[in-house]
């Protein structure tokens, strides 16, 4: 069984993207990504509860010193997760045996003390800056995760009907990019919006994961409503910054 990314795992949890029918599929059959998933938004959770704070003091340095160590200690759980989910299923009776616990993932005590920890340290500091910007910006702006336009991404071309995506425009100039069951390329992805009137486009960035997420920052003043359409493309490392011509994902955004 092929499990979700973690890194879709984390948008899922933060609630930056919606999961869609497949992932809502696996998500009801496997434990072991329903599992992370939870853990992931209870993480969530702890950072989201900063949010009502004001006027926080500066953390003592020996703060800092732990986040530093448990972070260091945390870069040894992908394998550890890894290995997790590549045991067979013969052994999950005896898992599901130690507990509520050892029935969720069986990681043991150390490892989702320091996932924990960290991830809530990090999250923290993080709801503490979102607290500050949005006192910054006041009663009359809008709030940083404010969907500005949307537009699903269907098969363009060649491409297998089954790939798929949406991208959102945030008010604070970033895409959200998240794709779907995109055809193995020899080369990369890459992101442009495309202005269908004079068919002239401009890249935005290069997209890592065929079936995942991507936050990439757009030109300032940017005009959406003449560059209205987000394509996904495959491209060659040739040297050549102009599109390919090979389009795989296309959208339009309304909004």
């Amino acid at each position: 069984m092929q499990h979700l990314a973690h890194d879709r795992l984390v948008f899922l949890a933060l609630g930056e993207s919606e999961a869609d029918n497949g992932e809502t599929d696996h998500l009801g059959t496997c434990a072991t990504c329903r599992g992370e998933l939870e853990d992931l938004r209870h993480v969530a959770g702890l950072g989201a509860d900063t949010e009502g704070l004001r006027d926080l003091p500066d953390p003592p340095e020996h703060v800092w010193q732990g986040i530093v160590a448990e972070i260091g200690a945390a870069r040894a759980l992908p394998s550890l997760t890894e290995a997790r989910r590549q045991q067979p299923a013969a052994d999950a009776p005896a898992v599901r045996d130690r507990g509520r616990a050892g029935r969720r993932r069986g990681w043991p005590r150390w490892a989702t003390t320091v996932v924990t920890a960290t991830a809530a340290a990090v999250l923290g500091v993080v709801g503490t800056l979102a607290v500050l910007d949005a006192t910054d910006r006041g009663p009359d702006r809008a709030p940083q995760q404010a969907v500005l336009a949307s537009a699903p991404l269907s098969a363009y071309g060649r491409t297998p009907k089954d790939a798929n995506g949406d991208a959102r425009i945030f008010t604070d100039g970033r895409l959200h990019l998240h794709v779907a069951n995109l055809p193995d390329v020899p080369g990369y992805y890459e992101v442009w919006l495309i202005n269908p009137t004079t068919m002239e486009m401009f890249s935005i960035g290069v997209l890592r994961d065929p079936s995942g997420d991507a936050l990439l920052p757009l030109p300032p003043n940017v005009d959406l409503q003449a560059y209205s359409v987000v394509d996904v493309s495959a491209e060659q490392y040739d040297n050549k910054p102009a599109h390919s011509g090979d389009s795989l994902l296309r959208g339009t955004l309304t909004g």
